[in-house]
């Protein structure tokens, strides 16, 4: 079962691939014939991708719901079922490091560019792709619908960072967060709810 998953995430990713593909070649060419072939495989691929995900969904939610990571992801708003696969799959030291390796791992740690007029400026890269991908996807949606990662993505933008920026912290706090719920084996709980609620009553 660890092996189809990892393989259906893999495929997954390939197909996202060759959709880019085809969408920067539908940009770049007027000729009818040529758009028409571009599309019809575009649909195609597309409903391969659909595909692959209600095979992903099955898989995860029948043949590991006795995973604990499955419930514990699942309950981040903004996690979905494909970052699920894809974290499951692709990132098995989720819950074992520290903050600063997990993030370092998936590549979203900032690194200082010492590099010539760079010097001091910090980037990230290296890493895992496919699933600093889906980290992406999942924390465009958790800006909006999470409240914690929301707030703090607000922060930054308040503080005038740009976007990019702040979204590039988002995934790290994501990303850390999610390795820290693993390793407590804790499901999400919002920050915001508890520091509203009132104290017992002595």
């Amino acid at each position: 079962h660890e092996k189809q998953l990892q393989a259906l995430v893999r495929r997954r990713n390939q197909l996202i691939q060759m959709i880019n593909q085809e969408q920067n070649r539908l940009a770049q060419t007027n000729d009818c014939v040529s758009r028409a072939s571009i599309e019809n495989m575009l649909l195609h691929l597309k409903n391969e991708q659909k595909e692959i995900d209600r095979r992903l969904e099955r898989l995860v939610t029948v043949q590991f719901e006795q995973d604990c990571r499955v419930s514990i992801l699942s309950s981040v708003p903004g996690v979905g079922i494909v970052t699920v696969a894809t974290l499951m799959a692709e990132l098995p030291e989720l819950g074992h490091l520290n903050r600063k390796q997990i993030a370092k791992l998936v590549g979203v740690a900032p690194i200082i560019d010492q590099t010539g007029k760079s010097d001091r400026r910090r980037k990230i890269r290296g890493g895992r792709t496919q699933i600093r991908n889906v980290l992406y996807m999942a924390t465009l949606t958790a800006t909006r619908f999470n409240p914690e990662i929301k707030a703090f993505y607000q922060r930054l933008l308040a503080r005038g960072k740009e976007k990019k920026v702040a979204l590039t912290a988002s995934m790290r706090k994501l990303i850390t967060i999610l390795n820290s719920m693993v390793r407590n084996q804790e499901p999400w709980r919002d920050s915001a709810k508890q520091k509203r609620r009132p104290g017992p009553v002595v």
